[in-house]
């Protein structure tokens, strides 16, 4: 609503139906559209406000009553005025400036969105007003509104090869009423058609599968332009968007698999090696921001180099293509599969990924250790969240004594993941030191969780886990005689990935990991790698080693979707659109 008469604002207040989101605005308000949407319509923010106008959800409604009060008592009532000039900020001496910072006094965070060159002001002259006027008619407001629809900072096939035009697309379905999640949807199933049209094992099927896959990443980009033009932030379309770039690639690299064992070629080891890779990179990405999202004292001369830079053009572009990000990745893949053989593509995919997490990780290592910081308990819960150590290890934590040291925990939980890969890798396949080595495994896995994980480089420890989990299934599976057991392995690995996603994009979420209850029921990685290592002494170079392997991803793939698809549509879901990750 518009309000005229800072009295009478409340009365009209509480005549909205208590689920709306009500705005006030000052009547004297001169400003770009843009900035208003800016303020006004985005859903992520109980409460927003640019100069002149206040939005709130109705979270925040009865906080915007109790300010709006407090407010209309201090100013009286009639038009909104203008405070003394001893306020400190102009756009605070009008009522919604005000309210909001009433509002932040009580508590509640109230959004500023950035505007940029975008105007938003409330004139108390015609001098003034004339002078905001020509700043306001100076600005192209779609320009501006395009430009931002782009993400800040992405690749360089995706900034200069994408975005140059997919902006155009996201305006063009924002026009005809089309949301980011139908656009999602789209990309989704045209990467899954090329990943058919990759199966068919033919060079017109590689042909047509490097062309959709290209056109899938264009629709990619284009959802979350989309949801920024047009502020169409939702919980779905957070679900969406985290997790479907993972679904595609994973079934792109299950179609070249199948097309290549059509050609005679069985890459399915390569294919599942790929998979792999990438998950543990983006592991080691997303422990090490979590251990550092809110450090104290977090600074590092490594940190600064980097800093410096960035101020130097090509160094920046540089040092985002060499980490391999999905537009580049995603590049390389369509144009090697429709020149060469999906051996070639997963090899350059390995060799590829291997340099980049190198790269990445020996950066992170190196801020790790000559940073210093204090990290919270909230940045100690999340790697353990991360860690998804289930009820075996957290058994042995439970009655373990915490084991002291500045690097101990990384240490322990690398010792158990050679222990685990050493021992799927060199022991006689079947043998029951496999096993041992897997309850080695458990309990070194419990020790190094047993205190909280804020050392230096504690955030090794969720990506020594996945990689011991990940690399036994990928070993044990490829080292086994029974038909169609890396598949399976595949499908099982596909399955954990997601869970570990899942967990990622809740906590960035702010809501925190799945429940326990959850973690539990699937096994936590410890006692799933356990569970694979006895199957595989058990079921050795028998059929019934795969089905055992289908038998379980089937299991923790339903597990696992049933609550994230209950978590993801629920209200209780953060609402944002997941802007994604380079690599």
């Amino acid at each position: 609503m518009q309000t005229a008469d800072a009295g009478d604002a409340a009365t009209l207040l509480a005549a909205v139906p208590a689920g709306r989101r009500v705005a006030l605005v000052d009547p004297r308000f001169v400003g770009h559209v843009h900035a208003l949407r800016l303020g006004l319509t985005d859903p992520r923010f109980a409460a927003a406000t640019v100069p002149g106008a206040l939005t709130a959800q109705p979270e925040a409604r009865g906080a915007l009553l109790r300010a709006l009060r407090r407010t209309t008592a201090a100013v009286g009532a009639g038009a909104p005025v203008v405070a003394p000039d001893t306020d400190p900020a102009p756009e605070d001496r009008t009522v919604p400036g005000r309210i909001a910072v009433a509002l932040e006094a009580e508590g509640t965070a109230v959004k500023r969105p950035e505007l940029g060159s975008l105007t938003a002001t409330v004139p108390t002259d015609a001098g003034a007003r004339a002078a905001a006027e020509s700043a306001r008619d100076d600005v192209d407001d779609e320009a501006v509104r395009l430009r931002s629809a782009v993400k800040a900072h992405d690749g360089f096939f995706t900034t200069f090869a994408i975005s140059p035009y997919s902006r155009y697309i996201a305006r063009w379905c924002a026009r005809r009423g089309l949301t980011p999640n139908q656009v999602t949807t789209a990309s989704l199933i045209t990467a899954l058609i090329a990943a058919g049209a990759a199966a068919t094992g033919t060079r017109g099927g590689y042909v047509a599968a490097g062309i959709l896959l290209l056109v899938s990443f264009v629709l990619d980009c284009t959802d979350g332009q989309l949801a920024r033009y047009s502020l169409q932030y939702s919980t779905m379309g957070a679900w969406l968007d985290a997790t479907f770039d993972r679904a595609k690639e994973y079934a792109y690299y299950a179609g070249l698999a199948i097309g290549a064992v059509r050609g005679g070629d069985d890459v399915w080891v390569l294919a599942l090696g790929a998979m792999v890779l990438q998950a543990c990179r983006h592991v080691v990405d997303f422990s090490f921001n979590e251990a550092n999202h809110d450090a104290v004292a977090n600074t590092s001369p490594t940190a600064a180099l980097s800093d410096k830079l960035d101020s130097v053009g090509w160094t920046v572009w540089a040092r985002r293509m060499i980490v391999l990000p999905i537009g580049e990745r995603w590049a390389m893949i369509a144009v090697l599969t429709a020149l060469t053989t999906p051996r070639i593509v997963f090899y350059a995919l390995l060799v590829g990924c291997t340099l980049a997490a190198c790269y990445t990780t020996a950066g992170r290592l190196l801020r790790s250790l000559t940073r210093r910081a204090s990290r919270t308990d909230r940045a100690a819960q999340a790697l353990a969240d991360l860690a998804d150590s289930g009820p075996l290890a957290q058994g042995v934590a439970a009655v373990a004594p915490g084991l002291r040291g500045a690097f101990t925990a990384p240490a322990v939980a690398l010792l158990g993941t050679l222990v685990m890969i050493g021992g799927a890798l060199f022991l006689a396949y079947g043998s029951r030191l496999t096993v041992a080595a897997a309850a080695v495994y458990v309990v070194l896995s419990g020790l190094a969780v047993a205190r909280p994980l804020k050392g230096a480089l504690d955030w090794l420890v969720p990506p020594f886990f996945r990689a011991a989990e990940y690399v036994t299934i990928l070993v044990l599976a490829a080292r086994s005689d029974a038909p169609h057991a890396v598949p399976a392995a595949f499908g099982l690995v596909s399955a954990v990935a997601y869970h570990h996603y899942d967990t990622v994009y809740r906590i960035r979420g702010g809501t925190g990991a799945p429940p326990q209850w959850l973690v539990r029921t699937i096994g936590g990685h410890e006692g799933r790698t356990a569970l694979v290592a006895v199957l595989a002494a058990v079921l050795t170079h028998t059929a019934g080693f795969t089905t055992a392997l289908t038998a379980l991803a089937v299991a923790v793939a339903l597990v696992v979707l049933v609550e994230s698809i209950r978590f993801w549509v629920s209200s209780s879901a953060p609402a944002v659109h997941d802007e994604g990750e380079l690599a």
